[in-house]
């Protein structure tokens, strides 16, 4: 693969780190994310100087390059310096890379990049939720440097890495300015992504293996220190400036990061680190986030979906599995299960359901490379609030069963529900309202 999109391996952290945690304190949402052959030295027994060898790092970029940035957070929360929680989070980014320029007149090479962000925190029963989308279109150079329009609010952490123009020797450091560029909307009412500035030091410590591959160990270390100007605050509404009734007016920490660098491919397939994030509102509390994260690229398999539709409705006829159909869908590939039981007015599936999924899962585990999404929808009955509730721990039960036959890792399946809101049939009798209650499992495409 011969693109990178390193900017969403650093904001990955991002979506997560300050996000659904927050609910469970405050009603906020606050979304933070040199090759150098070894100097040989003197050799003073022949006498002469080895000279030392340095490389150009720099992003490569290939038009239509299409990967899937997926990482990992654990963090504690504090409130008030006491614990609070711990907070498991998963992000999803897919990436496709257009407009690919080359460097021409002084100007870098670059690429267009349209992402879709998703985060999402671990439920109680370990399962993720399918979470909010963020869009996000911007242009980024072979060095680094983005040029990102302000309407977009991911990704957070924004030019890192930026290489320097020269060739870089093992033991060598450089700085560089980035900054971090937080939502703010909910709560506070901040519509404009706002902008941290930092201050990022960078140091080359040689070659490494990973996973039996050769890369490139870059050290990212900067440090956070930002009060908030009140002039960045303020919205305009009605022809009059106002302020949010709630807001961080400091905010400090750390970030160290360990870059694993592909320089042959320009691009950044793993990263990992370590963080302590803490902010002070306008109220005096005090909320600190200290934990890891760790990411890596993949690339996204084109899907046949002719094929594996083909191949997985053959094979479910086969099985003799009952009331499941399969579809192409704009998200992937969807296994729709119609009459899926429950206990009543629960979502404890029964046996023969279960024995229903080892089925499907062992067709699932044919396509590892595709993640699973797992829709719950309901009948119309009851009270809306009750079937949009039951409808999400139905699919959370479906999704649960999944990971634990080990279909997929529990960060590579997630869950939704609708309620009543998307039925397949009229709920004029009997037979319609069953296959209305239903589980939608989706091999997504993207």
């Amino acid at each position: 693969m011969s693109t990178v999109l390193q900017h969403n391996l650093l904001s990955v952290k991002s979506c997560g780190i300050l996000s659904d945690t927050w609910n469970m304190i405050f009603p906020i949402r606050f979304d933070k994310v040199r090759f150098a052959h070894y100097c040989l030295g003197l050799f003073f027994m022949f006498g002469f100087f080895v000279p030392l060898h340095a490389e150009l790092f720099r992003f490569r970029f290939k038009e239509g390059d299409t990967y899937r940035i997926n990482s990992t957070v654990t963090e504690d929360v504090y409130l008030n310096r006491q614990f609070a929680h711990k907070a498991y989070i998963t992000n999803r980014v897919t990436v496709t890379v257009s407009d690919v320029r080359q460097a021409a007149s002084g100007v870098p090479a670059s690429g267009l990049h349209t992402c879709t962000f998703m985060t999402s925190e671990q439920s109680s029963n370990r399962t993720f939720a399918w979470g909010r989308a963020y869009p996000s279109v911007f242009r980024r150079d072979e060095r680094g440097m983005y040029t990102i329009d302000e309407q977009y609010f991911m990704p957070v952490v924004r030019d890192v890495p930026v290489f320097p123009e020269y060739d870089v020797k093992i033991g060598e450091s450089w700085r560089h300015s980035a900054s971090e560029a937080h939502d703010l909307r909910d709560n506070f009412n901040i519509q404009k992504p706002f902008v941290v500035p930092v201050d990022v030091t960078y140091t080359y410590q040689g070659p490494v293996q990973r996973a039996g591959k050769d890369y490139h160990l870059i050290e990212v270390n900067y440090d956070l220190y930002y009060e908030i100007p009140l002039r960045a605050l303020q919205n305009t509404q009605n022809g009059s400036r106002t302020m949010p009734m709630l807001y961080p007016v400091r905010t400090m920490g750390y970030s160290k990061q360990r870059l694993y660098w592909d320089n042959e491919a320009g691009t950044l397939p793993f990263y990992d680190e370590v963080f302590t994030i803490q902010m002070e509102l306008n109220t005096g509390a005090i909320i600190e986030y200290r934990g890891s994260a760790k990411a890596e690229i993949t690339a996204l398999q084109r899907m046949d979906k002719e094929k594996i539709a083909g191949n997985l409705d053959k094979h479910i006829r086969d099985l003799g599995i009952a009331n499941a159909t399969v579809q192409k869908t704009d998200e992937g590939i969807t296994i729709s299960l119609e009459n899926i039981r429950f206990e009543a007015d629960s979502a404890h599936l029964l046996l023969e359901e279960k024995e229903k999924l080892e089925k499907i899962g062992a067709l699932l585990r044919e396509y590892p490379d595709y993640e699973l999404l797992i829709s719950g929808h309901t009948a119309r009955a009851g009270k809306a609030e009750d079937r949009q509730l039951l409808s999400e721990q139905r699919a959370e039960a479906v999704a649960q069963y999944l990971i634990e036959l080990g279909v997929r890792e529990e960060h590579h399946i997630f869950t939704r529900g609708f309620g009543s809101e998307k039925p397949i049939a009229p709920n004029t009798t009997e037979e319609n309202m069953a296959r209305n209650r239903r589980v939608e499992i989706t091999v997504l495409e993207k």
